[in-house]
């Protein structure tokens, strides 16, 4: 083969290990040649995260093969994490959708049983952002990766500096089985040189996930430097700036391909290297006022009945953390007090990690979030939302990426507000 692969690297692959962890090695082998990879390199980071966390009925190979690497102990060599259940019976849904989740679902418990077997961190490793405090699987500046969802990879690459491509499902698992993953791409130096220039030359704070979808439908799987975000984030990656760049970097995900972006004066790498991240003659996009006006305009809306009042709302996608929580918490407290409400006039559903959703429990903002008719939750809104009936439910989010997979509508952050608390229709 064209790949240089180390004596042990080699033996494996030869099935000194197994027969089955050969076919693992092999694998990852040909997906690193597909992209031109020279060489296989270790996982360094302390855990993996896995991307398919959904036990579908029709995902038969894969249960099979999970199986079959239980079977043979070609089990992860490191705990990991997984994205969201996609169930949660709090979540408001009518009868006919709740059974059609039983039947879509089936094989749920029967997987997240595979799942602690192959090496699941603990029941409340289900989330897509993983990387936060409560949760722990929080990746070091160059740790090397084998992660898939979309969300996670371009944060542990842009805000921690880890190195991580963007898999697919299962590649990923058989990355942290074999312990090692083909180097090409944002794992090596060059790939991780920016292409493009964004300026940010808008009059105010742009929206975040706003902001994402219109960098992500330019640059498309580029590695963008972003310039001028400074202006409004500050020039210390705090709690508020790690969240905004949280959701910008998941909508750059998906509504384009990012797997990395940098952040003058804000980002790891664009600190330590500066404007030596930036590739030979690269190109430019400028964004101003219009420009985020006219990515807005161009989302459509596939509601049988555009004009359907919303039925569910979903705030968190990726799951949000504590301080978003809690100052979701204050913005519609203090909103429905102006609007002389006491209860949201839309059921809405704030997802965050388990474990994050269990530590804002436990603060006095729980309970007013409840009164007042909100729902915290750890459920995924898109495999909610992947479900034929609830599809066509009028559903709205302050997602980007929600708004792209599915077919909820989009709102600002500010729009959301007014509309759950009935501050206008």
């Amino acid at each position: 083969m064209a790949m240089k692969l180390t004596e042990s690297q080699t033996a494996l692959l030869k099935g000194e290990k197994g027969e089955t962890l050969a076919k693992v090695m092999k694998t990852l082998v040909m997906y690193g040649e597909t992209f031109g990879a020279e060489k296989m390199v270790p996982i360094t980071g302390a855990q993996g995260h896995l991307v398919t966390s959904f036990g579908l009925g029709v995902m038969k190979p894969v249960f099979s093969l999970m199986d079959g690497l239980i079977r043979e102990g070609a089990l992860s060599g490191r705990k990991f994490t997984a994205d969201p259940r996609p169930l949660d019976p709090n979540v408001p849904a009518n009868l006919l959708q709740k059974l059609f989740f039983k039947v879509m679902y089936s094989k749920q418990e029967y997987y997240e049983d595979q799942l602690r077997k192959l090496g699941l961190v603990n029941d409340d490793g289900f989330t897509c952002t993983c990387y936060m405090s409560q949760v722990g699987n929080i990746p070091g500046k160059g740790d090397i990766l084998s992660w898939a969802e979309s969300s996670a990879v371009v944060y542990a690459n842009s805000v921690l500096g880890a190195r991580c491509n963007r898999n697919s499902g299962i590649i990923e698992l058989f990355g942290n089985i074999a312990g090692y993953v083909p180097c090409f791409g944002l794992l090596t130096d060059e790939g991780r040189k920016a292409a493009w220039i964004v300026e940010i030359k808008t009059s105010r704070k742009p929206e975040a996930q706003l902001l994402g979808s219109a960098i992500g439908m330019k640059v498309m799987e580029d590695v963008p430097w972003i310039r001028g975000l400074d202006v409004w984030l500050g020039k210390t990656l705090d709690k508020a700036a790690a969240d905004y760049l949280k959701d910008m970097g998941a909508a750059a995900a998906s509504n384009g391909a990012v797997g990395l972006y940098h952040a003058a004066n804000l980002t790891p790498e664009a600190r330590e290297r500066g404007s030596a991240l930036i590739a030979p003659v690269p190109k430019t996009y400028v964004i101003d006022d219009a420009e985020l006006e006219r990515v807005r305009a161009g989302y459509p809306c596939i509601w049988k009945d555009p004009y359907a009042e919303p039925k569910l709302c979903f705030v968190g996608c990726p799951h949000l953390s504590l301080n978003q929580l809690k100052s979701w918490t204050a913005a519609l407290l203090e909103a429905l007090k102006n609007a002389c409400q006491t209860r949201l006039a839309i059921p809405t559903v704030f997802t965050a990690a388990p474990a994050v959703a269990g530590e804002f429990r436990e603060s006095p903002d729980s309970e007013a979030l409840k009164k007042a008719g909100g729902l915290v939750s750890s459920i995924c809104p898109l495999m909610y939302m992947n479900n034929p009936l609830c599809g066509r439910m009028p559903v709205i989010t302050n997602s980007n990426k929600l708004r792209t997979y599915t077919s909820s509508r989009y709102y600002t952050d500010d729009e959301i507000l007014k509309k759950i608390t009935g501050a206008v229709k």
